[in-house]
């Protein structure tokens, strides 16, 4: 299906009809590999955790609260193969964090089991193709934070035989044996459990994902592992100075390593304003009393009249594509992917990209800045897929090593 051509109006240059064509049937043969998808928590925080209950065959930017994800969404946007996030808050810790983990996994599997024509569960790169070719979304877990592992190694190890297939190292919170980008260092690098974490991953196959975590860390990380990292939800420094971006010098060092950074759709990591403005926006609604992560149809009136006086500054597929380019640019086109980081946001995503359906605005965007169809194809899934497969060929590289029975501290 042709994107309407009124949904990409606001932009300037616009895409050319031919473009729009072009992305839609680049993806329509090789559909996106999205590194990073927090549904399953919306639906546990959001909707009680009622996974039957929320008919992801239908719109579910309709119901209350609204979703940016749903089955006929994913369709629209090409996407073939999903990392689904099984996170949970980082004050979530110990023994809880485990049950809470478990309860997640849960989620993902049983919203693939409620259905089972339109999703499958992967395992594998090899999985991934195959599932997504035949029409379905290739399903696999992704952990988002090394808190979730209570300092067990173990727990890792049980996690992969339940489908992870990555971790992040950190989230909002430094580990101990990690530190995150966005609290006060602790292991100012990774400590000698922070390694083994990182050699039982390669040892395992699962995905170091870099997403979150310090430059300090991310620069330990790349010198540990043997295996090509991820970065599943993470943009460019270089573009938009926050903390969960990457700078160059580690996007360079991520190229060498022959990994993948997937670039976030959340207007915070890809605008400087849009977030100056956001803070702004959170500033007010404080003053107030007010929720100030209330978006769209939840906004209260006196934010949405704030709203009105002080508009956002946009945000846009072409904002999006300069990550997707400078990232292209520092680590190599090979080493670029999506991770849209969809019901993780708040808010929304850019103009047009308000839920998965969006995506191939941002890759006519990408063909009208002269992008090859194969380079296309490689930001969709091939980058994401070979790098999930050398990941694999490491673990069976290392299939003699004895697991390791380490606990932190």
């Amino acid at each position: 299906m042709l994107l309407p051509l009124l949904l990409l109006a606001a932009q300037a240059p616009v895409p050319a009809a031919a473009d729009i064509a072009r992305a839609e049937r680049v993806l329509a043969r090789t559909p996106i590999i999205d590194g990073h998808n927090d549904l399953p928590w919306e639906i546990r925080d959001g909707h009680h955790a009622a996974v039957e209950a929320v008919d992801l065959t239908a719109d579910t930017s309709r119901i209350e609260p609204p979703l940016q994800t749903d089955l006929p969404r994913l369709a629209r946007g090409h996407v073939g193969g999903q990392f689904w996030s099984v996170w949970i808050p980082a004050t979530t810790t110990g023994p809880q964090a485990v049950e809470t983990t478990i309860e997640q996994i849960d989620i993902v599997r049983r919203m693939i089991a409620a259905n089972p024509t339109r999703m499958a569960l992967a395992r594998d790169a090899a999985d991934m193709a195959r599932i997504a070719k035949r029409g379905r979304v290739a399903s696999l877990i992704g952990v988002e934070g090394g808190h979730q592992i209570d300092g067990r190694l173990s727990v890792l190890r049980q996690y992969y035989n339940l489908g992870v297939r990555y971790m992040t190292l950190t989230h909002g919170k430094s580990v101990g044996w990690a530190d995150s980008s966005t609290d006060a260092p602790q292991a100012n690098g990774l400590t000698p459990f922070g390694r083994q974490v990182v050699a039982e991953m390669n040892r395992l196959g699962m995905l170091v994902d870099v997403a979150h975590v310090s430059d300090a860390t991310m620069a330990a990380v790349l010198a540990a592992t043997k295996a090509p990292v991820i970065a599943s939800h993470s943009n460019a420094r270089a573009i938009a100075d926050r903390p969960r971006n990457i700078p160059d010098p580690l996007l360079a060092a991520i190229g060498r390593n022959g990994g993948v950074v997937m670039v976030n759709a959340y207007p915070a990591f890809l605008s400087s304003a849009w977030n100056d403005w956001d803070n702004r926006r959170s500033a007010f609604a404080k003053a107030q009393g007010l929720p100030g992560n209330r978006y769209g149809t939840q906004t209260p009136p006196a934010i949405k009249a704030w709203e009105a006086a002080n508009p956002a500054p946009r945000v846009t597929a072409a904002t999006m594509a300069d990550h997707v380019e400078h990232i292209a640019k520092i680590a190599g086109r090979a080493h670029v992917g999506i991770g849209g980081d969809y019901d993780g946001i708040s808010g929304t995503g850019p103009e047009g990209m308000g839920g998965v359906d969006g995506y191939p605005l941002l890759f006519a965007e990408l063909a009208r800045r002269g992008w090859s169809d194969s380079d296309l194809s490689a930001l969709a899934q091939g980058n994401g897929l070979r790098v999930l497969a050398k990941a694999e060929a490491v673990a069976k590289a290392m299939a003699g090593q004895k697991p390791v029975d380490a606990i932190y501290p």
